[in-house]
């Protein structure tokens, strides 16, 4: 046995799951297992003392959805529940010299919390003398700083445990990556100990953590017994005791300091990893710095970055991929457009949430067969975080490196009950989950774009919100149309706080009736009444004129303060993209 800590000695063994063995055991099984602790508390009683006879040195109370949005219940509510759930585990540990630990899930899905909402959950522990705490399952690092400081400060003698969730491959369900959420935990001198809980196996965070430079922290991993079997509606794991405790064991030998199980496991795994662990002899290697991990992608030079970064002010054309197979003109025109002078193609990934031809195929395709450069729009709303990276994987490989992210419109109304959207992040998380890519994985780093709302009525909540999108990695933003003054003056405030770069929207108004529509139903655009004005006895060569002239006037009216230009291609009227092209060079 290792040296003692905090009055802890390590190796430490936890308990295993509460929840899917509270399924098991219960005559009438709660949905939440945490209600069981007013309800059903005979039952959580009993599976602590099964862990605790199983050789477990510290426990943890039932209280992991104990919060008022997990449970849909009053604070008063939620505070008995953790009061019980902390009297259940401290009678059932009752001399003995097990410890009890808090624990302590994330408080809502999208974790899109602060510290209050905790600090009302952990101040109940704090009241009731509990000075040792686990946050588990967690997807993200948000609030968990600030929580473990301040109980730090109204115990300071607590220990913290901070671990979270990740999938085989290593990001969590938000695609942030599990090295950097343990590195940056572990350099927070309010917590004591990190590591990763739940989603996968031993053998898995096994082969994670010898990919990984493993902070000088004590480490904590509390695997799932394997991956679920769904049958009829239930979850089952597997039954395999031995060779969870087996893979377990070997984890003390990476540095691992804290053992115990997460979903799946039960009394019967935790005793038979007991019955080994004072025989096990641990053979340490000295924690060194993990190998490269970057693709071996030939290296690409990425001609729209570089022209942005030398100040030779691209023009990029949004033209959206045809809804059926009907290539041919596509191709031709953007063939036109490339030879107009345009740097690169935004290809938009079915706006409106309308199906047209992938927008990465149509990528790869205008790229071999035209040599112009493509942007890929992503959005959030049809991939989870697997598909995405898997795409992303695909994007890079072939050296297609611009990418404009999106959160996408939904699903229209009407087809919800059958087509559902997935929107598994917002484009804010997803633009962190590219540049945690473009950190480990990338040779060829992606160039993140963003959209910013140039005609927002808040505009400064739409600066904020473009702020922490260039904290996420965004270096570059395209913007909505500029078809008015207060547009051009919201570009310039976006110049004077940004460092990102810009690119100006434009968007030639094709008819009266085309602007009128405009500013009724598409979200984000405002064409000036002046302008709607002029359009109002135009025909249809008036009409023509008066788009290229409005775009060119705006088009140099925001010249000062964009990086470059982003024409939107109305009903692929090429032929007018084309004439805009030429009159801002």
């Amino acid at each position: 046995m290792m040296a003692n800590r905090h009055d802890l000695t390590f190796p430490l063994l936890f308990d295993g799951a509460m929840g899917t063995y509270y399924q098991e055991k219960s005559a009438k099984p709660l949905p939440s297992c945490e209600m069981a602790n007013l309800f059903d508390s005979r039952v959580i009683l009993q599976i602590h003392k099964e862990y605790v006879e199983a050789g477990a040195a510290a426990i943890k109370t039932n209280t992991f959805q104990a919060n008022t949005r997990a449970l849909n219940a009053d604070m008063d509510v939620v505070e008995r529940i953790i009061k019980a759930g902390i009297s259940l585990a401290r009678e059932a540990v009752r001399d003995t010299n097990v410890k009890v630990f808090a624990d302590i899930g994330p408080i809502a899905p999208d974790e899109l919390v602060s510290f209050a909402d905790y600090k009302a959950v952990v101040d109940v522990f704090l009241q009731e003398g509990i000075e040792y705490f686990l946050f588990e399952t967690f997807s993200s690092f948000q609030g968990l700083d600030e929580t473990a400081a301040y109980i730090k400060e109204q115990s300071p003698h607590a220990f913290i445990i901070v671990s979270f969730a990740i999938s085989p491959d290593g990001q969590t369900r938000y695609g942030e990556f599990g090295d950097s959420l343990m590195e940056r935990a572990a350099s927070c001198d309010a917590i004591d100990a990190v590591g990763f809980n739940c989603v996968s196996g031993p053998l898995h965070l096994k082969e994670y953590l010898e990919k990984i430079t493993i902070p000088d922290k004590t480490i904590s991993i509390m695997p799932n017994a394997g991956y679920p079997t769904i049958i009829n509606g239930r979850t089952f794991y597997s039954h395999h005791k031995d060779y969870f405790a087996k893979a377990l064991l070997k984890l003390l030998d990476q540095g691992v300091d804290i053992i115990g199980g997460c979903c799946g496991t039960k009394p019967e795994f935790i005793r038979e990893i007991s019955s080994r662990l004072a025989d096990y002899r641990i053979f340490r290697t000295p924690r060194e710095k993990a190998g490269e991990t970057r693709l071996g992608t030939p290296y690409a030079e990425n001609l729209f970055r570089n022209k942005l970064e030398n100040g030779k002010m691209p023009i990029a054309v949004e033209y959206d991929p045809p809804y059926d197979l009907n290539m041919k003109k596509y191709i031709e025109n953007a063939r036109e457009l490339y030879r107009a002078g345009a740097d690169a193609i935004t290809i938009a990934d079915c706006p409106v949430a309308r199906v047209r031809m992938d927008a990465s195929l149509t990528a790869y395709k205008i790229k071999n067969e035209v040599g112009i450069d493509p942007i890929v729009h992503l959005t959030c709303r049809d991939r989870n975080i697997n598909a995405t990276k898997a795409l992303l994987l695909g994007l890079n490989i072939e050296n297609i490196l611009n990418i404009i992210l999106i959160t996408g419109d939904p699903v229209p109304t009407a087809e919800r009950d059958e087509v559902k959207s997935v929107f598994q992040f917002n484009s804010t998380k997803l633009a962190g989950f590219v540049a945690e890519m473009n950190d480990n994985i990338f040779a060829n780093k992606m160039n993140i774009g963003g959209a910013i709302n140039i005609n927002a009525r808040k505009f400064d909540v739409e600066l904020e919100r473009a702020k922490r999108k260039e904290e996420a990695g965004v270096n570059v933003f395209y913007t909505q149309p500029v078809t008015s003054h207060r547009a051009v003056e919201n570009m310039k405030r976006a110049r004077e706080e940004l460092q990102a770069y810009i690119m100006g929207g434009l968007l030639p108004v094709v008819s009266y009736r085309n602007a009128v529509f405009m500013n009724a139903e598409i979200s984000g655009i405002r064409v000036e009444d002046e302008i709607i004005e002029q359009y109002k006895a135009a025909d249809r060569e008036t009409a023509h004129r008066l788009a290229v002239e409005i775009s060119a006037y705006f088009g140099k009216k925001i010249a000062d303060y964009v990086d470059g230009y982003y024409i939107i291609t109305p009903f692929s009227r090429v032929d007018l993209v084309k004439q805009v092209i030429a009159a801002l060079r």
